[in-house]
Formats: structure tokens, C-alpha cells, sequence
């Protein structure tokens, strides 16, 4: 059974369809890279499947549960958004840290609200806060940053802030990971620390979603590729499929424009 199934999504805002009959699924373990041109509805479809928008159609289902369902909206509240987007980690393109907290303080924040509500946080609030530190120190170690945990988001890098994104996107073990366009804001030489922690991941058969126009990088770390035009999946398949053996005319020249532009 796949671990994530996303069945005809529509979404607009106002008068313009933004996504239109989306449907793909994704297996446990895997990486999915979703590409195509500014505009094509890729951030849109990530901020549907987080319930940072809400679609106007289809069904998202994760782990054969059914998360949304447009067909059977009633009983939709803040409560159940919030443990829905549990399922999904996300990764945004200007890393959105909280500049008043420490590295280590944002990748535990997300914990800490959630303990706060756990009958037993009270009574045992020292060995739960020391749990969540000690998770966070775990997670900023293995983004290489055991000697900026108390730094500020301004006295780090666009790289090594990334990397607390992800640290926090972590925190709260997601069954799928989305990364929207992690090193658009980057230049070359931390785009590659950024994408070495990818490849990591992926390497630990970590589940996720990767919005980029790294095409070599897609090409050689996803599992399954996404082409994205007009707000329609135009394309999809293994990278072989869409790289080297293109169906599609509109994706050949997505790809043609992106190897003249590199």
C-alpha cells in the first residue's frame, strides 16, 4: 500500500486554477522530485498536502488513511488540521526560523507545544523537555551543526539555517518530508551542503517530496519524477522515463530550455 495517494486535487484562487486533476501516489521509502517551470502550481500542491491550503477537490490519503476529502467536509477544525499537517514535515525556500530562538530552540519548539498537551507533562516535565533536547542535539548533529546549536538564524549562514530547517522538519518524525524548492535561496557552495543532507536522507530511505529545478540532483536521487505545466502533471515516471526517454513534447522543452540555461 502506498504511503501517500493524492487523487484528482483541484485548487484556485479566485478565478484561476491553480491545480487541476492531480493524482500520483508514493511508495514508503522513496523520493518523489516534482519539476517543471515557475507558476506550474508545485509550492501550491506542496502547501495542499501540509493543509496550509485547503483544495476545492480530491482526496489525500496517507497510510491508508483518509486525511481530506472535499466530497465529505464536515467536521474540519483547527484540532484536526493540525494533527493532519503531523504526517508531513516541510522544508520552505526562506527557511522561516524564528529569529528569536537559538537553532537548538527552534528545532525543539514544535515538541514542546505538542508536550504541553500530554496528560502526564506536568508530572513529568524535566525527563520529557530533556527528551526533546536531547532528540533536537541528535538531529543538529547530523546536519553537522553540533557547534552552532546556540547560535541565532542571523549568525548562520543561508546553508546552515537550511539545515535547522530541516533538523525541525525532522523533529517530529514525518512520514514524508517536503522540500519546497530547499536551495533557491542559496548560492552554489551551500546549495551543495543542502543537498548533501538530501542525498543523506534519501540514502536512509527517508519518504519524501522534493519541489526543485536541481535536475541533475532529481535526476540521480528520486525515485519517481513529476513534470508539472500549467497546474496538470504533464509527465511522470522513473528519471530514466522522463529524463532520457521524454513522451512528452511540452517536457522536452522544459528540459531543453533548463540544459541551455545551466
Amino acid at each position: 500500500m502506498p504511503i501517500l495517494e493524492v487523487q484528482n486535487i483541484h485548487k484556485s484562487f479566485d478565478s484561476t486554477e491553480v491545480l487541476r486533476d492531480i493524482s500520483f501516489s508514493l511508495e514508503r521509502g522513496q523520493a518523489l522530485a516534482v519539476i517543471g517551470s515557475s507558476g506550474s502550481g508545485k509550492t501550491t500542491l506542496l502547501r495542499c498536502l501540509n493543509f496550509l491550503e485547503t483544495p476545492d477537490g480530491g482526496k489525500i490519503i496517507v497510510n491508508g488513511e483518509t486525511l481530506f476529502d472535499a466530497d465529505a467536509p464536515a467536521g474540519r477544525n483547527d484540532a484536526e488540521t493540525r494533527a493532519k499537517r503531523l504526517h508531513f514535515g516541510m522544508v520552505f525556500q526562506q527557511f522561516n526560523l524564528f529569529p528569536q530562538y537559538t537553532a537548538l530552540e527552534n528545532v525543539m519548539l514544535a515538541s514542546q507545544l505538542l508536550a504541553e498537551q500530554r496528560p502526564d507533562y506536568k508530572q513529568d516535565r524535566r525527563a520529557i523537555l530533556e527528551g526533546i533536547e536531547h532528540h533536537a542535539i541528535d538531529l543538529l548533529d547530523q546536519m553537522s551543526l553540533s557547534g552552532r546549536m546556540n547560535h541565532y538564524p542571523h549568525q548562520l549562514s543561508g546553508g546552515q539555517q537550511q539545515r535547522v530547517a530541516i533538523a525541525r522538519a525532522l523533529a517530529l518524525k514525518p512520514d514524508i518530508l517536503c522540500f519546497d524548492e530547499p536551495t533557491s535561496a542559496l548560492d552554489p557552495e551551500l546549495t551543495g551542503e543542502v543537498l548533501r543532507v538530501i542525498r543523506s536522507l534519501a540514502d536512509q530511505h527517508m519518504t519524501m517530496i522534493i519541489v526543485t529545478h536541481e535536475m541533475a540532483f532529481a535526476r540521480d536521487v528520486a525515485d519517481h519524477v513529476v513534470f508539472m505545466d500549467g497546474g496538470v502533471i504533464v509527465e511522470q515516471g522513473t528519471p530514466e522515463q522522463v529524463f532520457a526517454d521524454t513522451q512528452n513534447e511540452r517536457t522536452r522543452s522544459f528540459l531543453s530550455r533548463y540544459a541551455q540555461n545551466s
